[in-house]
């Protein structure tokens, strides 16, 4: 403090009969207002009064008003505020927006108060993830936060920082001896060539990662020109797919799983296809991703199971029905009222039917969705880990749940004949053999990758060379013509 320039200004204000006010800050922490009072026969009076407990309240204030409560880094307001200056000094930025991926899965899963803690974590590994102190991490709301990186040298810096912050959120959060699994998507900004003002930057960074949600998890986005066609085709995605619930524009194809040892069809997997009259025939990769999104593979995926049941009812004894089942699925509360009821009035026995989830369906360790499992799977209903050796872990999720059928993905089928894959795939069917499991190898096209396989000790193959994907009525006619010739 400048002692001397405040004696000076005290004795002009005393001087022109006028109070005068200070804050103190004692060592002890503690703050006084020091109020000095001319009177009216010269000389002044000094009032001390604590105002402490006052300042202390007001700081609360203010810091309520511009900090999230729960992580303790800046809100909204705040984030918006340091945007608008960094940008007043037309300095280069990069603007991030991040959203967690599966973090509903854990509020449904394990409870909010195992969502807040989850949230506080990744705060803390965002915050740790800043290459400096200038630049700004704030949550937004939910699990929504945004990043403010100040002068990166162009889109390289902003592209290590996306990678360490996937890297780092990737990793399993532990709480209570278990792991809690989610990712994070971002979608990224430039100033000055993505936007001059901050509404421009900020609605084309949310863009960005929108565009990313909608191709997969775990990604990172920069904004391109084009991205706003993306994100309205993305809507309108949406909304022709809750029209087409409605108007039941979808339908099941059939593909044959074949015993490799005996040549005899024991099943089929359902596939949906959307029969758009606008769009034509649409496959699942290109819709059901945007139905997981929506909500809408709720309803979608209780009518599938079904009808696939129903379709299976007129198949000859023994024949199993393979259905995919979502995530989100099986989080919903009637899941399992809905797998009971298909079986039921389709009069289908609980062991014809295998329900195919992936890894994603088991990564968050959720007790809701393995409890489900287990209930199922004592009812007879076979489960099978579908697209097997592509994920995370996937020797750990077959020691956490046992499961009654892998199926070894396409890709390595298609690139069996390269040494080391065929080693895998080997190792795959071993390991089924090992733990008493059903493989299948998806994707067969030639007879050299069926002997391959057959050689291996392969249960079960399916793929094109065993038969294409076909409608109902045409897989009864091909399980008659097979059952014709048997007798034959």
């Amino acid at each position: 403090m400048d002692i001397d320039g405040e004696i000076a200004n005290t004795r002009a204000s005393l001087q022109a009969g006028e109070e005068r006010s200070t804050d103190r800050s004692l060592a002890d922490g503690r703050t006084l207002l020091v109020a000095r009072r001319p009177l009216a026969g010269g000389g002044w009076v000094a009032t001390f009064e604590d105002i402490t407990e006052r300042r202390r309240a007001e700081e609360r204030m203010s810091h309520l008003a511009h900090y999230d409560t729960l992580t303790d880094l800046p809100n909204r307001s705040m984030f918006r505020e340091r945007l608008d200056q960094a940008m007043a000094g037309d300095t280069p930025l990069a603007i991030f927006s991040l959203d967690l991926d599966r973090f509903k899965a854990v509020n449904d899963t394990w409870g909010h108060p195992a969502g807040d803690w989850l949230l506080k974590c990744v705060a803390e590994r965002l915050r740790h993830s800043l290459r400096s102190d200038t630049d700004v991490v704030a949550r937004l709301g939910g699990d929504e936060f945004a990043i403010l990186q100040f002068n990166p040298k162009g889109a390289t810096d902003a592209e290590q920082l996306a990678k360490r912050i996937v890297a780092v959120v990737s990793q399993p959060f532990r709480d209570k001896g278990r792991d809690m699994h989610v990712g994070i998507s971002l979608g990224i900004a430039l100033y000055p060539g993505d936007g001059k003002d901050a509404d421009t930057l900020l609605k084309n960074a949310d863009m960005a990662l929108y565009s990313g949600k909608s191709e997969g998890r775990n990604v990172y986005r920069f904004f391109e020109p084009g991205m706003d066609a993306l994100v309205r085709a993305r809507l309108a995605l949406e909304t022709d797919l809750e029209t087409a619930l409605k108007r039941r524009e979808f339908v099941l194809e059939f593909q044959p799983i074949t015993n490799i040892a005996s040549g005899k069809i024991v099943g089929a997997e359902a596939l949906m296809r959307w029969n758009s009259p606008t769009r034509g025939l649409v496959a699942p990769d290109d819709f059901i991703a945007a139905a997981e999104d929506s909500g809408l593979i709720v309803p979608l995926g209780e009518w599938a199971l079904k009808q696939a049941c129903s379709v299976a009812a007129g198949w000859p004894p023994g024949m199993r029905i393979a259905v995919n089942v979502s995530a989100v699925q099986i989080r919903s509360a009637d899941f399992a009222r809905s797998v009971i009821s298909a079986l039921a009035v389709s009069g289908v026995p609980a062991s014809r039917l295998e329900l195919e989830i992936t890894e994603t369906v088991l990564m968050d360790e959720s007790e809701t969705v393995l409890k489900t499992l287990r209930q199922l799977r004592e009812l007879g209903i076979r489960i099978a880990l579908d697209d097997f050796g592509t994920g995370y872990s996937s020797l750990g999720y077959l020691r956490r749940f046992p499961v009654d059928k892998i199926k070894i993905d396409r890709s390595f089928i298609h690139d069996i004949d390269n040494k080391d894959t065929a080693a895998i795939v080997r190792t795959i069917i071993g390991l089924g053999a090992e733990l008493g499991i059903t493989v299948t190898a998806e994707g067969v096209e030639t007879e050299a990758q069926l002997d391959i396989l057959r050689k291996a000790g392969c249960v079960e193959a399916q793929g094109f060379l065993i038969g294409m994907p076909s409608k109902a009525a045409d897989m009864a006619r091909l399980l008659k013509t097979r059952a014709a010739s048997r007798r034959a």
